[in-house]
C-alpha cells in the first residue's frame, strides 16, 4: 500500500509542477510518467479519468499550497500592504528562480482550459475565488465596506495576476514592481 501511495503522490507533484511550468496543453502523459519515475500501468489505476482528472487534481494540490501562504500572510501581516509586499516578494522569487517559467500555476490552465473543462474551470475558479475572498476579508478588517473590499480585492486580484503574465512575456519581474507599487498606492488612498 505505501507504495501506490507514494506513485500516485509523486505523479501528483510532477503533473503539478508541469502544469505550472508549461500548462495543460504543452504536458503529456509520457513526460508525466517518465519525470515521476512511474509505471505506465499505473496513470489509469490512480486516474481512472485520464489526463483530465490527473491534472485537475494536481492542480488543486499545487493551489492549496498557494492558498494557504496567501492566507496565512493575509492573517499576520499587520497591513493590507505588507500583506500585498509578502505576495509580490513571493511571486518575483519564483520567478526568477525558475528563470520565468512559473508565474502562478492557475493562470496557464485559466487560459487555455477552463473554457473547456469542466474540471478545471472548478479548480480554477474555485481557487481564484477563495484567493479573492480572503483580501476582501482583510480589507474589510482594515475598516473598508464590505461592497468596496470585495470590488477592491477583485481588482487586486487581476492586477497581480495580470502583472504575473507581463513578467512571464517580458521575463522581468518589473510589470510585477510597478503594478504592486499603483496597488499599494490604491490601498493607501493616495494619487
Amino acid at each position: 500500500m505505501p507504495k501506490r501511495t507514494d506513485t500516485r503522490a509523486r505523479m501528483l507533484a510532477t503533473a503539478g509542477d508541469l502544469l505550472h511550468r508549461q500548462g495543460y496543453t504543452a504536458t503529456g502523459l509520457n513526460q508525466i510518467l517518465e519525470e515521476s519515475r512511474a509505471p505506465k500501468g499505473s496513470l489509469y489505476f490512480h486516474f481512472p479519468g485520464g489526463k483530465e482528472e490527473l491534472m485537475s487534481l494536481a492542480l488543486e494540490r499545487a493551489s492549496e499550497s498557494l492558498t494557504e501562504m496567501i492566507e496565512r500572510v493575509l492573517a499576520a501581516a499587520p497591513s493590507p500592504e505588507h500583506a500585498l509586499d509578502a505576495i509580490t516578494a513571493y511571486f518575483a522569487g519564483q520567478l526568477e528562480s525558475s528563470q520565468f517559467t512559473k508565474g502562478c500555476p492557475l493562470a496557464t490552465v485559466a487560459l487555455e482550459q477552463a473554457a473547456t473543462s469542466d474540471a478545471l474551470h472548478r479548480v480554477c475558479s474555485a481557487t481564484y475565488g477563495r484567493w479573492q475572498a480572503a483580501i476582501a476579508a482583510r480589507l474589510e478588517r482594515d475598516g473598508h465596506a464590505r461592497e468596496r473590499a470585495e470590488s477592491l480585492a477583485g481588482f487586486l486580484l487581476a492586477t497581480i495576476e495580470g502583472a504575473l503574465l507581463l513578467c512571464r512575456a517580458h521575463r522581468s519581474t518589473e510589470p510585477l514592481l510597478r503594478a504592486s507599487a499603483e496597488l499599494r498606492r490604491t490601498l493607501k488612498g493616495t494619487p
